[in-house]
C-alpha cells in the first residue's frame, strides 16, 4: 500500500513541475522606494539591509526553480512618500503586462492615511486591476484591526479583495532588544500573530467575509495562539475585556503561506487551525539567496511526495490553492485520488472538560450523521462513550482512502465541528489501526 502511495506521489510531483509553482510571497524593491527610505534615514528601520532587486534575476530564479508565477508585494518598511506608493503600484502593473502569466501583484496603500489608502485601493483594484492588496501588520503604530481601518476594510470587502499581510517593525520598538535578536528571527512572528489576533478579537474577518487574508511565514505563532485565545475567551468575556468572537468565520478567511521554516511537522501543526486548501507556497525572494530558495523548494517537493498524509495535497500547496484564491480556477482544488483499496481506519480517543459534556455529545453525534450521509468517501464515523468515564469518548472513523479522509477535513461541517468543539477537548489521541479483514468490514459498513 505504501509503495502505491509513493509511486502516485512521484507522479503528482511530475505534474506539479510541468504545471509550475505559484509563489505568493515575493518582494519588489524599486529605486524610488530606496531613495525615499534613504531621504528619511530609514534604510535599516527593519534591522537589516534591504537586498538588491533586479527583475531579470527574479525571472532567472523562477525559470531555474520551476516557478511559473510570482506575486509581487513591496518590501518593508512603509514608504514615507505617497507618490512612491503610486509609482510602485504602477511599476508592478507594467511588469505584469510585460510578462504575461509570470507575475501578479498586491498593491501597496499609503497608510496610515485611511482616506488616501481608500482612494489608492479604488484606483489599483478598479483601474490597474491589481490582483490584491498588501497590508503591513502596522504602519507607524496603526495596527490591523484598528477601528479606523474599518472603512478601508469595507472597500476591500466590496471588491472581494485578496490581502497579503507582512510583518513590519512593531511600534513602539525596544531598540536594545532588536539589536540582540533581529526582527526577522523572532519579532516578525510575534508581530504577525499580534495583528491577526487583533483582527480576530474585533471580528474584522467575520464582518468583512469577502476579504481573504494571506498570513505569512507558516502562520507565525497562530497554531499556538488560536487555541490559547479560545480557551481564555470565556474568562475575558465574563470580565468585559472582549465581546463575542465568531471563531469559525474569522478563521475561514485566513490563508497561510509556507515561506520560511516549513517542514512536514510545521504543515501538520498548521492543519490544526486550517484546512489543506488554505496553504500556499511562498519563497521570500529576494531576501533569501536564489540557490537556497531552489534547494528549499526541492526539499519541500521531496518531503511532500514521501509523506502519505501530505502527498495528496502537493499540487494544491504548490499551485492550485493560489490559482483558485486569485480567481484562475472555477472549481475549488481537491486532493489527488489514491488507491481504491487504501481503506483508512482510525480511532479518536477524546477526553472533554466536564462543563462541556452535553454540548460535546450533541456535536459528536451531529458530525457522524452528517458526514456519513453527505460524503461518499466516509464509510463510518461512530462516536461512543466509555462506560464509567462519561467524559471519555472513542470515535471509530473509516474512510475509503486517504483522499476521502483529507476531503472530509475540508468540509464545512467538519470545520464547524472542529472550531466549535476545540475549547471543549482536554486531550485528543488519534490511533491508526490495520483492519484484519477488509472484505468483512466493507460488508458491515456497506453504503447504499
Amino acid at each position: 500500500m505504501r509503495k502505491i502511495v509513493f509511486i502516485l506521489s512521484a507522479m503528482i510531483a511530475t505534474a506539479v513541475s510541468a504545471q509550475g509553482v505559484v509563489d505568493v510571497h515575493s518582494h519588489i524593491i524599486t529605486p524610488e522606494f530606496l531613495q525615499d527610505l534613504e531621504r528619511h534615514d530609514a534604510l535599516l528601520d527593519e534591522g537589516f539591509p534591504i537586498p538588491d532587486y533586479q527583475l531579470d534575476n527574479h525571472l532567472a530564479w523562477m525559470d531555474n526553480a520551476g516557478v511559473s508565477t510570482s506575486v509581487l508585494t513591496l518590501a518593508a518598511p512603509q514608504p514615507f512618500n505617497n507618490q512612491v506608493v503610486r509609482l510602485t503600484n504602477e511599476r508592478c502593473a507594467e511588469i505584469r503586462q510585460q510578462h504575461p502569466g509570470r507575475f501578479k501583484f498586491c498593491a501597496t496603500l499609503p497608510l496610515p492615511d485611511v482616506d488616501a489608502a481608500i482612494a489608492e485601493a479604488v484606483y489599483v483594484l478598479d483601474t490597474l486591476k491589481a490582483d490584491g492588496i498588501k497590508l503591513a501588520t502596522n504602519v507607524r503604530g496603526q495596527y490591523l484591526g484598528d477601528p479606523a481601518l474599518d472603512p478601508l476594510m469595507q472597500v476591500l470587502n466590496d471588491r472581494k479583495a485578496v490581502v497579503i499581510i507582512h510583518p513590519h517593525r512593531p511600534e513602539p520598538i525596544n531598540g536594545s532588544v532588536m539589536s540582540q535578536t533581529p526582527l526577522a528571527m523572532q519579532e516578525y512572528l510575534s508581530e504577525t500573530t499580534r495583528a491577526v489576533a487583533n483582527m480576530i478579537s474585533r471580528n474584522v474577518l467575520a464582518r468583512y467575509p469577502n476579504v481573504k487574508i494571506v498570513v505569512p511565514h507558516c502562520g507565525a505563532y497562530l497554531p499556538l495562539a488560536v487555541p490559547r485565545m479560545k480557551s481564555l475567551h470565556p474568562v475575558m468575556k465574563a470580565n468585559g475585556l472582549v465581546g463575542d468572537i465568531d471563531w469559525a468565520a474569522n478563521l475561514a478567511s485566513l490563508y497561510y503561506d509556507l515561506a520560511g521554516s516549513h517542514s512536514p511537522e510545521i504543515i501538520k501543526m498548521m492543519l490544526t487551525i486550517t484546512t489543506p486548501d488554505h496553504l500556499l507556497y511562498g519563497s521570500d525572494f529576494p531576501y533569501v539567496k536564489p540557490d537556497v530558495l531552489t534547494a528549499q523548494l526541492q526539499r519541500m517537493k521531496a518531503y511532500l511526495a514521501q509523506d502519505p498524509e501530505l502527498a495528496p495535497f502537493e499540487r494544491m500547496f504548490l499551485a492550485d490553492n493560489a490559482r483558485y484564491l486569485f480567481g484562475e480556477r472555477q472549481v475549488a482544488p481537491q486532493p489527488e485520488a489514491t488507491a481504491d483499496d487504501e481503506l483508512i481506519v482510525r480511532i479518536a480517543e477524546i477526553e472533554v472538560y466536564e462543563q462541556y459534556l452535553d454540548e460535546y455529545l450533541q456535536a459528536a453525534a451531529s458530525i457522524g450523521t452528517t458526514s456519513v450521509k453527505t460524503e461518499p468517501g466516509v464509510v463510518c464515523i461512530f462516536p461512543t462513550q466509555l462506560e464509567g468515564k462519561h467524559n471519555h469518548f472513542r470515535i471509530v472513523e473509516i474512510y475509503r482512502n486517504q483522499a476521502a479522509y483529507q476531503s472530509h477535513l475540508a468540509t464545512d461541517h467538519f470545520k464547524h465541528y472542529k472550531e466549535s468543539t476545540l475549547h471543549m477537548v482536554k486531550t485528543l489521541n488519534l490511533v491508526d489501526v490495520n483492519p484484519l479483514d477488509i472484505d468483512a468490514m466493507k460488508l458491515i459498513f456497506k453504503k447504499k
